[in-house]
């Protein structure tokens, strides 16, 4: 059966029933609904159900139809979006934040999703389209199964540390060229393009970076039922992920560096512009006081007469400069 996600109301733009087996087969919201309503023994299996928060009807319906905790609402209009995981009356609430699927490096390209899970339903919403959301259900239309709905969490934070790892990769190509053009001399926006990607590594790694408290209240005391396989796997992922999280403040430092080479390069091409100015104004001192004395047109202008005055000041000029210049450049070590 074709489902058309996206332009269905209540902002639901897709939405899968994993049974038994864990392959995920495309639902509707009458049938989520449904799906919820019937018991737990004879349903089995979970709900993933992915929601659209730009839509103006889809918080409401969720609050009026979906079995999710207070706390979970709390989270999406919290002003705080770090990452982190919760354990909310026996559910799970993850905060995740992502990159836009077109990602470039620009920072307002850095959005959140929100997840809700419990044994039966898996629930997740964006108000941006997300490159890790969209690997997942990729996954899921390729035939990926799932045996629980933190099975399925697992598989969204791989797929989000995979997305970061590709971006860390990335930034490490640009970092290269950069210090590249760098050994080259060629400074030209080196130092913009290397702010502009610190400023971008900076606030993934704020928002990415788990907040360890969370982290470490969930896995001490976890909701009992979520499976030991499941717990290990989340453990593992995050674990991968401070790894990421690791790579990312390499990177920053490395930037740093290379913006402090940059910064002493300039500072001594500015050094030697002013040494050159310096030069310049001292070797054009005697002429500028010859000519300022013999410009005066007062009576008594030495060699005013002379046949020969002009090559006299000339030469009285070349001597004064040249000892201007030779005790300047005597002392410029």
């Amino acid at each position: 059966m074709a489902i058309s996600y996206g332009a269905q109301q209540n902002g639901l733009l897709y939405g899968y029933s994993f049974e038994a087996s864990g392959a995920g087969r495309p639902v509707t919201l009458e049938e989520a609904v449904q799906w919820l309503a019937a018991p737990a023994d004879e349903a089995g299996g979970f709900l993933w159900l992915h929601f659209d928060l730009t839509a103006a009807a889809a918080e409401s319906w969720m609050q009026a139809n979906l079995p999710l905790p207070g706390e979970f609402f709390e989270a999406l209009r919290q002003g705080s979006r770090s990452t982190r995981i919760e354990d909310a009356q026996d559910q799970l609430i993850a905060v995740v934040n992502d990159v836009a699927y077109e990602f470039s490096f620009d920072p307002s390209e850095i959005a959140t999703l929100w997840m809700s899970v419990n044994t039966r339903l898996a629930v997740t919403c964006r108000a941006h389209p997300l490159r890790s959301i969209d690997r997942l259900r990729e996954a899921v239309k390729q035939g990926a199964s799932f045996s629980s709905s933190v099975d399925l969490l697992n598989h969204l934070l791989k797929d989000q540390g995979d997305v970061l790892v590709r971006i860390v990769r990335e930034a490490t190509n640009k970092v290269d060229s950069i210090e590249d053009s760098l050994l080259r001399g060629r400074l030209q926006q080196q130092r913009s393009q290397l702010g502009s990607l610190r400023r971008v590594l900076v606030r993934l790694q704020r928002l990415l970076a788990p907040e360890p408290g969370a982290l470490f209240r969930l896995l001490r005391q976890p909701p009992p039922w979520v499976p030991a396989h499941d717990l290990e796997e989340l453990r593992q992922a995050t674990e991968e992920f401070s790894l990421v999280i690791r790579d990312l403040s390499a990177l920053q430092e490395r930037i740093k560096l290379l913006q402090e080479e940059i910064a002493a390069q300039v500072s001594e091409q500015t050094n030697r512009s002013l040494f050159t100015l310096t030069m310049v104004t001292v070797l054009a001192l005697p002429i500028n006081i010859t000519t300022g004395f013999f410009g005066m047109n007062v009576g008594g202008i030495p060699f005013a007469e002379h046949t020969a005055g002009f090559v006299l000041v000339v030469l009285l000029v070349a001597v004064f400069t040249a000892v201007a210049g030779w005790l300047a450049f005597r002392r410029r070590d």
